[in-house]
Protein backbone atom coordinates (compact mmCIF):
# COMPACT_ATOMS: atom_id res chain seq x y z
CA UNK A 1 0.00 0.00 0.00
CA UNK A 2 1.19 3.51 -0.39
CA UNK A 3 3.42 5.10 2.19
CA UNK A 4 1.85 7.71 4.43
CA UNK A 5 1.70 11.81 3.43
CA UNK A 6 4.48 13.66 4.54
CA UNK A 7 4.90 16.17 7.46
CA UNK A 8 4.66 19.62 7.24
CA UNK A 9 2.89 22.75 8.46
CA UNK A 10 -0.98 21.83 9.12
CA UNK A 11 -3.16 23.28 6.62
CA UNK A 12 -5.94 25.51 7.83
CA UNK A 13 -9.85 23.58 7.78
CA UNK A 14 -10.90 26.13 5.21
CA UNK A 15 -7.71 25.87 3.33
CA UNK A 16 -6.70 29.34 3.54
CA UNK A 17 -3.02 30.15 2.28
CA UNK A 18 -0.88 32.58 3.72
CA UNK A 19 -1.72 36.70 3.14
CA UNK A 20 1.43 36.84 0.85
CA UNK A 21 0.52 33.88 -1.42
CA UNK A 22 -3.11 35.05 -1.73
CA UNK A 23 -1.77 38.23 -3.00
CA UNK A 24 0.28 36.87 -5.44
CA UNK A 25 -2.68 34.61 -7.02
CA UNK A 26 -2.42 35.70 -10.85
CA UNK A 27 1.20 36.67 -11.24
CA UNK A 28 2.13 33.33 -12.61
CA UNK A 29 0.76 31.14 -15.10
CA UNK A 30 -2.16 28.65 -13.38
CA UNK A 31 -3.40 25.40 -14.46
CA UNK A 32 -5.04 22.55 -12.23
CA UNK A 33 -4.18 18.49 -11.56
CA UNK A 34 -6.76 16.25 -11.29
CA UNK A 35 -5.35 12.81 -9.48
CA UNK A 36 -7.89 9.73 -10.46
CA UNK A 37 -6.51 7.46 -7.76
CA UNK A 38 -7.99 3.90 -9.46
CA UNK A 39 -6.68 1.44 -11.36
CA UNK A 40 -7.92 -1.95 -12.47
CA UNK A 41 -4.79 -3.98 -10.89
CA UNK A 42 -1.35 -2.72 -9.53
CA UNK A 43 1.36 -3.27 -11.61
CA UNK A 44 4.49 -4.75 -10.14
CA UNK A 45 6.62 -1.76 -10.26
CA UNK A 46 4.38 0.34 -9.52
CA UNK A 47 4.41 2.65 -5.60
CA UNK A 48 1.80 5.40 -6.68
CA UNK A 49 -1.32 7.03 -5.18
CA UNK A 50 -3.13 4.53 -6.49
CA UNK A 51 -5.50 1.78 -5.53
CA UNK A 52 -7.48 -1.68 -7.03
CA UNK A 53 -11.03 -2.26 -6.01
CA UNK A 54 -9.24 -4.62 -3.36
CA UNK A 55 -7.02 -1.91 -2.09
CA UNK A 56 -9.28 0.50 -1.89
CA UNK A 57 -11.62 -0.25 1.23
CA UNK A 58 -14.52 0.93 3.17
CA UNK A 59 -15.32 4.46 3.23
CA UNK A 60 -14.72 5.10 -0.49
CA UNK A 61 -16.43 5.26 -3.58
CA UNK A 62 -15.07 5.15 -6.93
CA UNK A 63 -18.73 6.38 -8.14
CA UNK A 64 -18.42 9.30 -6.20
CA UNK A 65 -15.17 10.63 -7.16
CA UNK A 66 -16.55 13.48 -9.16
CA UNK A 67 -18.33 14.69 -7.07
CA UNK A 68 -15.74 14.63 -4.33
CA UNK A 69 -13.78 16.28 -7.13
CA UNK A 70 -15.69 19.07 -8.10
CA UNK A 71 -16.34 19.97 -4.43
CA UNK A 72 -12.67 20.44 -4.29
CA UNK A 73 -12.54 22.77 -7.37
CA UNK A 74 -15.09 24.70 -5.88
CA UNK A 75 -13.25 25.29 -2.34
CA UNK A 76 -10.13 26.63 -4.70
CA UNK A 77 -12.55 29.58 -5.88
CA UNK A 78 -13.61 30.34 -2.51
CA UNK A 79 -9.68 29.53 -1.52
CA UNK A 80 -8.09 31.96 -4.15
CA UNK A 81 -11.19 34.38 -4.35
CA UNK A 82 -12.89 36.06 -7.46
CA UNK A 83 -9.78 37.23 -9.42
CA UNK A 84 -9.85 36.11 -12.97
CA UNK A 85 -7.05 34.16 -13.63
CA UNK A 86 -7.82 31.52 -16.84
CA UNK A 87 -6.67 28.26 -16.47
CA UNK A 88 -4.11 27.47 -18.78
CA UNK A 89 -3.41 23.47 -18.33
CA UNK A 90 -5.60 20.90 -17.08
CA UNK A 91 -3.70 17.25 -16.58
CA UNK A 92 -6.10 14.16 -15.51
CA UNK A 93 -3.35 11.83 -13.78
CA UNK A 94 -3.34 8.64 -11.84
CA UNK A 95 -3.73 6.03 -11.30
CA UNK A 96 -5.98 5.07 -14.74
CA UNK A 97 -8.51 8.46 -15.26
CA UNK A 98 -10.13 7.07 -17.67
CA UNK A 99 -11.65 4.26 -15.64
CA UNK A 100 -13.86 6.35 -14.81
CA UNK A 101 -17.38 7.04 -17.74
CA UNK A 102 -16.11 10.16 -19.84
CA UNK A 103 -19.03 11.92 -18.54
CA UNK A 104 -17.79 12.06 -15.42
CA UNK A 105 -13.84 13.40 -16.52
CA UNK A 106 -16.08 15.88 -18.57
CA UNK A 107 -17.99 17.14 -15.62
CA UNK A 108 -14.58 17.72 -13.35
CA UNK A 109 -13.64 19.42 -16.96
CA UNK A 110 -16.87 21.83 -16.94
CA UNK A 111 -16.61 22.66 -13.34
CA UNK A 112 -12.99 23.70 -13.55
CA UNK A 113 -14.24 25.47 -16.51
CA UNK A 114 -17.30 27.36 -14.77
CA UNK A 115 -15.75 28.28 -11.89
CA UNK A 116 -12.18 29.52 -13.35
CA UNK A 117 -12.58 29.78 -16.85
CA UNK A 118 -10.54 28.09 -19.33
CA UNK A 119 -7.74 29.81 -21.48
CA UNK A 120 -8.61 30.01 -25.15
CA UNK A 121 -5.78 28.05 -25.86
CA UNK A 122 -5.95 25.61 -23.07
CA UNK A 123 -4.17 21.95 -23.09
CA UNK A 124 -6.54 19.79 -21.47
CA UNK A 125 -4.68 15.96 -20.99
CA UNK A 126 -5.88 12.62 -19.29
CA UNK A 127 -3.69 10.26 -19.01
CA UNK A 128 -5.13 6.58 -19.90
CA UNK A 129 -4.61 2.41 -20.00
CA UNK A 130 -4.66 1.40 -23.95
CA UNK A 131 -7.43 -1.24 -22.53
CA UNK A 132 -8.86 1.33 -20.95
CA UNK A 133 -10.23 2.91 -23.93
CA UNK A 134 -11.87 2.69 -27.48
CA UNK A 135 -13.22 4.65 -29.90
CA UNK A 136 -16.58 6.03 -28.96
CA UNK A 137 -15.04 6.72 -25.18
CA UNK A 138 -12.24 8.67 -27.27
CA UNK A 139 -14.93 10.49 -29.39
CA UNK A 140 -16.65 11.49 -26.28
CA UNK A 141 -13.85 13.03 -24.18
CA UNK A 142 -12.70 14.97 -27.57
CA UNK A 143 -16.05 16.45 -27.91
CA UNK A 144 -15.71 17.36 -24.17
CA UNK A 145 -13.06 19.53 -24.75
CA UNK A 146 -9.89 17.28 -24.25
CA UNK A 147 -7.48 17.60 -26.84
CA UNK A 148 -4.13 16.01 -25.47
CA UNK A 149 -3.81 12.44 -24.30
CA UNK A 150 -1.13 10.07 -22.96
CA UNK A 151 -0.53 6.34 -23.62
CA UNK A 152 1.05 4.49 -21.17
CA UNK A 153 2.72 1.61 -23.75
CA UNK A 154 6.05 1.19 -21.86
CA UNK A 155 7.04 -1.31 -24.25
CA UNK A 156 6.41 -3.01 -27.48
CA UNK A 157 7.55 -6.85 -26.34
CA UNK A 158 5.17 -8.81 -24.40
CA UNK A 159 7.81 -10.47 -22.18
CA UNK A 160 8.55 -7.17 -20.81
CA UNK A 161 5.34 -6.06 -20.22
CA UNK A 162 4.56 -9.29 -17.97
CA UNK A 163 7.82 -8.40 -15.84
CA UNK A 164 6.07 -5.16 -15.15
CA UNK A 165 2.58 -6.66 -14.55
CA UNK A 166 1.27 -4.48 -17.53
CA UNK A 167 -2.65 -5.25 -18.07
CA UNK A 168 -2.60 -4.35 -21.86
CA UNK A 169 -1.80 -6.34 -24.93
CA UNK A 170 0.95 -5.62 -27.62
CA UNK A 171 -0.26 -3.30 -30.34
CA UNK A 172 -2.78 -1.89 -28.35
CA UNK A 173 -1.16 1.38 -27.40
CA UNK A 174 -0.65 1.58 -31.22
CA UNK A 175 -3.72 1.30 -32.31
CA UNK A 176 -5.11 3.82 -29.59
CA UNK A 177 -2.85 6.78 -31.12
CA UNK A 178 -4.90 6.07 -34.36
CA UNK A 179 -8.28 6.25 -32.73
CA UNK A 180 -7.18 9.69 -30.80
CA UNK A 181 -6.31 11.67 -33.67
CA UNK A 182 -9.16 10.35 -35.61
CA UNK A 183 -11.27 11.05 -32.55
CA UNK A 184 -9.67 14.70 -32.76
CA UNK A 185 -7.28 15.18 -30.51
CA UNK A 186 -4.45 17.26 -31.37
CA UNK A 187 -1.63 15.98 -29.29
CA UNK A 188 -0.60 12.18 -28.03
CA UNK A 189 1.79 11.42 -26.08
CA UNK A 190 3.40 7.77 -25.64
CA UNK A 191 5.02 6.78 -22.16
CA UNK A 192 7.78 4.02 -22.33
CA UNK A 193 10.16 2.78 -19.98
CA UNK A 194 13.86 1.56 -20.09
CA UNK A 195 16.17 -0.67 -18.48
CA UNK A 196 13.35 -3.94 -16.99
CA UNK A 197 15.03 -6.84 -16.19
CA UNK A 198 15.22 -8.99 -19.00
CA UNK A 199 14.61 -6.47 -21.11
CA UNK A 200 17.47 -6.30 -23.85
CA UNK A 201 18.77 -3.37 -26.54
CA UNK A 202 16.70 -5.39 -29.27
CA UNK A 203 13.69 -5.27 -26.97
CA UNK A 204 13.70 -1.47 -26.61
CA UNK A 205 14.65 -0.60 -29.99
CA UNK A 206 11.81 -2.65 -31.28
CA UNK A 207 9.79 -0.63 -28.64
CA UNK A 208 11.17 2.99 -29.97
CA UNK A 209 10.07 2.01 -33.43
CA UNK A 210 6.97 0.90 -32.52
CA UNK A 211 6.10 4.48 -31.06
CA UNK A 212 7.70 5.89 -34.39
CA UNK A 213 5.45 3.93 -36.74
CA UNK A 214 2.74 5.37 -35.58
CA UNK A 215 4.51 8.80 -35.37
CA UNK A 216 2.51 10.27 -31.84
CA UNK A 217 3.57 14.30 -31.58
CA UNK A 218 5.05 13.45 -28.48
CA UNK A 219 7.15 10.20 -26.38
CA UNK A 220 8.05 9.92 -22.88
CA UNK A 221 10.98 7.59 -21.45
CA UNK A 222 11.82 7.02 -17.96
CA UNK A 223 14.28 4.81 -16.70
CA UNK A 224 12.76 2.04 -14.54
CA UNK A 225 13.23 2.53 -10.79
CA UNK A 226 12.77 -0.21 -8.57
CA UNK A 227 10.87 1.41 -5.10
CA UNK A 228 10.90 0.07 -1.72
CA UNK A 229 7.81 -1.93 -0.86
CA UNK A 230 6.46 -2.98 -4.37
CA UNK A 231 6.45 -7.00 -6.54
CA UNK A 232 8.94 -5.97 -8.55
CA UNK A 233 11.72 -5.09 -5.69
CA UNK A 234 10.61 -7.86 -3.91
CA UNK A 235 11.42 -10.86 -6.93
CA UNK A 236 14.79 -8.62 -7.84
CA UNK A 237 15.35 -8.95 -3.73
CA UNK A 238 14.76 -13.06 -3.42
CA UNK A 239 17.11 -13.15 -7.15
CA UNK A 240 13.68 -14.04 -9.18
CA UNK A 241 14.88 -11.35 -11.60
CA UNK A 242 18.34 -9.71 -11.80
CA UNK A 243 19.25 -5.93 -10.40
CA UNK A 244 19.06 -2.89 -12.46
CA UNK A 245 22.45 -1.98 -13.97
CA UNK A 246 22.95 1.97 -14.45
CA UNK A 247 24.94 1.21 -17.74
CA UNK A 248 22.72 -0.26 -18.99
CA UNK A 249 20.07 2.13 -18.55
CA UNK A 250 22.48 5.16 -19.95
CA UNK A 251 22.76 2.78 -23.03
CA UNK A 252 19.19 2.47 -23.28
CA UNK A 253 18.81 6.32 -22.79
CA UNK A 254 21.30 7.06 -25.98
CA UNK A 255 19.56 4.21 -28.75
CA UNK A 256 16.36 6.39 -27.51
CA UNK A 257 18.14 9.72 -28.15
CA UNK A 258 19.61 8.73 -31.40
CA UNK A 259 15.98 6.72 -32.69
CA UNK A 260 14.07 9.41 -31.72
CA UNK A 261 16.44 12.28 -33.44
CA UNK A 262 16.66 10.39 -36.52
CA UNK A 263 12.71 10.38 -36.97
CA UNK A 264 12.44 14.33 -35.96
CA UNK A 265 11.70 14.46 -32.56
CA UNK A 266 13.70 17.04 -30.53
CA UNK A 267 14.59 16.62 -26.73
CA UNK A 268 13.21 19.27 -24.48
CA UNK A 269 13.54 18.04 -20.95
CA UNK A 270 15.38 15.08 -20.06
CA UNK A 271 13.00 12.41 -20.59
CA UNK A 272 10.91 13.86 -22.72
CA UNK A 273 10.39 14.63 -26.72
CA UNK A 274 8.79 16.37 -28.97
CA UNK A 275 8.26 16.83 -33.25
CA UNK A 276 7.66 20.63 -32.10
CA UNK A 277 7.68 23.14 -29.80
CA UNK A 278 4.15 23.49 -30.14
CA UNK A 279 3.68 19.24 -29.09
CA UNK A 280 5.36 20.24 -25.53
CA UNK A 281 3.34 19.43 -22.65
CA UNK A 282 2.63 22.44 -20.99
CA UNK A 283 0.97 21.35 -18.15
CA UNK A 284 4.78 19.72 -17.37
CA UNK A 285 5.90 23.25 -18.52
CA UNK A 286 4.14 24.47 -15.74
CA UNK A 287 5.69 22.65 -13.38
CA UNK A 288 8.65 23.04 -14.54
CA UNK A 289 8.55 26.73 -14.79
CA UNK A 290 7.58 27.02 -11.28
CA UNK A 291 4.09 28.11 -12.03
CA UNK A 292 1.29 27.36 -10.24
CA UNK A 293 -1.40 24.99 -10.03
CA UNK A 294 -3.69 23.41 -7.85
CA UNK A 295 -3.72 19.39 -7.32
CA UNK A 296 -7.71 18.09 -7.33
CA UNK A 297 -7.89 14.59 -5.22
CA UNK A 298 -6.32 12.48 -2.87
CA UNK A 299 -2.88 12.34 -2.64
CA UNK A 300 -2.65 15.13 -4.85
CA UNK A 301 0.09 18.11 -4.28
CA UNK A 302 -0.51 21.80 -5.07
CA UNK A 303 1.36 25.15 -5.37
CA UNK A 304 0.60 28.65 -5.20
CA UNK A 305 2.88 31.58 -5.25
CA UNK A 306 5.60 29.75 -2.67
CA UNK A 307 2.84 27.68 -0.97
CA UNK A 308 3.19 24.07 -1.33
CA UNK A 309 0.56 22.03 0.15
CA UNK A 310 -0.94 18.37 -0.25
CA UNK A 311 -3.79 16.01 0.27
CA UNK A 312 -4.57 13.15 2.29
CA UNK A 313 -3.79 10.14 0.74
CA UNK A 314 -6.44 7.04 1.20
CA UNK A 315 -10.05 8.28 -0.44
CA UNK A 316 -11.80 7.49 2.14
CA UNK A 317 -9.78 10.23 4.33
CA UNK A 318 -10.29 12.41 1.11
CA UNK A 319 -14.05 12.25 0.44
CA UNK A 320 -14.88 12.39 4.38
CA UNK A 321 -13.03 15.81 4.60
CA UNK A 322 -14.48 17.44 1.80
CA UNK A 323 -18.30 16.02 2.93
CA UNK A 324 -17.58 17.95 5.72
CA UNK A 325 -16.73 20.87 3.94
CA UNK A 326 -13.25 20.94 5.28
CA UNK A 327 -9.95 21.37 3.27
CA UNK A 328 -8.57 17.83 2.34
CA UNK A 329 -4.90 19.12 2.44
CA UNK A 330 -2.36 17.00 4.73
CA UNK A 331 -0.10 19.60 5.46
CA UNK A 332 1.83 22.18 3.82
CA UNK A 333 5.01 23.97 3.35
CA UNK A 334 6.47 27.52 2.85
CA UNK A 335 9.24 27.53 0.57
CA UNK A 336 11.90 30.57 0.96
CA UNK A 337 13.93 32.56 -1.91
CA UNK A 338 16.59 29.88 -0.93
CA UNK A 339 14.47 27.07 -1.47
CA UNK A 340 13.30 28.61 -4.33
CA UNK A 341 16.52 29.13 -6.17
CA UNK A 342 17.46 25.27 -5.61
CA UNK A 343 13.85 24.42 -7.10
CA UNK A 344 14.82 26.20 -9.92
CA UNK A 345 18.06 24.85 -10.32
CA UNK A 346 17.05 21.39 -10.57
CA UNK A 347 14.64 22.15 -13.30
CA UNK A 348 16.26 24.63 -15.35
CA UNK A 349 19.32 22.34 -15.83
CA UNK A 350 16.75 19.47 -16.97
CA UNK A 351 15.78 21.61 -19.73
CA UNK A 352 16.63 22.63 -23.40
CA UNK A 353 15.87 25.83 -23.01
CA UNK A 354 18.96 25.87 -20.37
CA UNK A 355 20.05 27.16 -16.89
CA UNK A 356 20.42 30.31 -15.98
CA UNK A 357 24.03 30.26 -14.60
CA UNK A 358 23.36 33.76 -12.58
CA UNK A 359 20.87 31.34 -10.22
CA UNK A 360 24.21 29.86 -8.85
CA UNK A 361 26.66 30.33 -6.12
CA UNK A 362 30.41 30.63 -6.31
CA UNK A 363 30.78 27.35 -5.58
CA UNK A 364 28.08 26.74 -8.34
CA UNK A 365 29.63 28.67 -10.95
CA UNK A 366 33.45 26.41 -10.81
CA UNK A 367 31.27 23.45 -10.78
CA UNK A 368 29.32 24.53 -14.04
CA UNK A 369 32.80 25.62 -15.50
CA UNK A 370 34.71 21.77 -14.94
CA UNK A 371 31.19 20.52 -16.40
CA UNK A 372 31.91 22.84 -19.26
CA UNK A 373 35.35 21.35 -19.33
CA UNK A 374 34.08 17.72 -19.03
CA UNK A 375 31.94 18.40 -22.01
CA UNK A 376 28.62 18.00 -19.88
CA UNK A 377 27.52 21.51 -20.00
CA UNK A 378 27.59 23.68 -23.27
CA UNK A 379 26.78 27.79 -23.94
CA UNK A 380 23.32 27.69 -24.91
CA UNK A 381 23.50 30.28 -28.28
CA UNK A 382 21.36 33.50 -28.33
CA UNK A 383 20.85 33.19 -25.15
CA UNK A 384 23.58 35.07 -22.65
CA UNK A 385 24.32 33.44 -19.36
CA UNK A 386 22.42 30.39 -20.10
CA UNK A 387 24.18 27.01 -20.57
CA UNK A 388 22.19 23.53 -21.38
CA UNK A 389 23.78 19.86 -20.87
CA UNK A 390 25.03 17.68 -23.77
CA UNK A 391 23.71 14.72 -24.32
CA UNK A 392 26.64 12.85 -21.62
CA UNK A 393 25.35 15.37 -19.69
CA UNK A 394 21.76 14.55 -19.73
CA UNK A 395 22.96 10.76 -18.50
CA UNK A 396 24.68 12.78 -14.84
CA UNK A 397 21.90 15.46 -14.88
CA UNK A 398 21.41 13.94 -11.15
CA UNK A 399 24.92 14.44 -10.03
CA UNK A 400 25.26 17.78 -11.41
CA UNK A 401 22.62 18.96 -9.75
CA UNK A 402 23.95 18.42 -6.28
CA UNK A 403 27.13 20.08 -7.95
CA UNK A 404 25.60 22.98 -8.63
CA UNK A 405 23.48 23.55 -5.73
CA UNK A 406 26.18 22.54 -2.89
Amino acid sequence: MPSAAPDGIPVPGDGALPAASAAAFGERSFGFYVHVPYCATRCGYCDFNTYTAKELGGGASQASYAQNAIAEIRMARRVLGDRYVPVETVFFGGGTPTLLPARELKAILKAIRDEFGLDAAAEITTEANPESVDEKYLVELAEGGFNRISFGMQSARRHVLEVLERGHTSGRPEQCVRWAYDAGFEQVNLDLIYGTPGETDDDWRASLEAVIAVYPDHVSAYSLIVEEGTRLAARIRRGELPDIDEDVHADRYTIADELLTAAGYSWYEVSNWAVSEDARCRHNLLYWSGADWWGIGPGAHSHVSGTRWWNVKHPAAYAQRVAEGRSPGHARELLNAADRRVERILLELRLSDGLDLALLSRQGRAAAGRAMQQRLLEPLPFADGHAVLTLRGRLLADALVRDFTD
